[in-house]
C-alpha cells in the first residue's frame, strides 16, 4: 500500500523518519551487552583480503578523511567515543575493537529501513533515500573495519607473545 502525502510534507516526514530510525537503532545497539561484541562473530571478522585494514586505506584513503566523521556519542550522550584510543594496553585495545563492531553493526542496521521510504515517496525519491542510507553509513562502516583491522593486527602480537 502506497501512502500519499502533499509534497511539502514528504520532506518533513522523511527527516522525522530518518531521525527516528537513526536514534532508535543507535539506542538499541547501545543496550546490547559489550560481551556480545567481544565475541568473534563471523560477520565482524577482519578477512585476510582486508590486509589488517590496509585495503580500506589503499582504496579510500581513510586516514585522510576519517577524522571528519562525527562520533555518534555526541548525539546520544552515551556510548564509547572512538575518536581516539582510550589506552594502549591489551584490554583497552580489545574494548576499542569491540566498540568498532558495535558501531559497524549500528550502521549496517541503519541502512535497512531505506526501502520503507518507497511507501510514501515517489520512486525517484525512494532511490534518493537508498543513496542517502548508503552514503551516510558505508563510510562509517569502512572506518570501523579499517580501525579494527589495525587493532586486531596489534592485539594478535600481544596474544602471540
Amino acid at each position: 500500500m502506497i501512502v500519499s502525502f502533499p509534497n511539502h510534507w514528504i520532506i518533513i516526514i522523511d527527516i522525522l523518519a530518518w531521525t527516528f530510525f537513526h536514534l532508535s537503532i543507535s539506542a538499541i545497539c547501545l543496550k546490547l551487552p559489550l560481551v556480545w561484541f567481544l565475541r568473534d562473530h563471523f560477520w565482524f571478522q577482519i578477512f585476510s583480503w582486508e590486509k589488517s585494514g590496509e585495503l580500506w586505506q589503499r582504496l579510500f584513503r581513510v586516514k585522510r578523511w576519517k577524522g571528519y566523521i562525527i562520533d555518534g556519542t555526541i548525539f546520544l550522550k552515551k556510548g564509547y567515543s572512538k575518536k581516539g584510543l582510550h589506552g594502549i594496553g591489551l584490554r583497552d585495545l580489545t574494548i576499542f575493537a569491540a566498540e568498532t563492531k558495535r558501531a559497524e553493526f549500528t550502521h549496517w542496521l541503519s541502512i535497512l529501513p531505506a526501502p520503507l521510504f518507497f511507501l510514501w515517496n515517489p520512486v525517484w525519491a525512494g532511490w534518493v533515500m537508498i543513496l542517502y542510507a548508503l552514503v551516510f553509513n558505508l563510510p562509517i562502516i569502512v572506518v570501523q573495519r579499517y580501525n579494527r583491522g589495525r587493532i586486531t593486527a596489534i592485539t594478535s602480537k600481544f596474544v602471540k607473545k
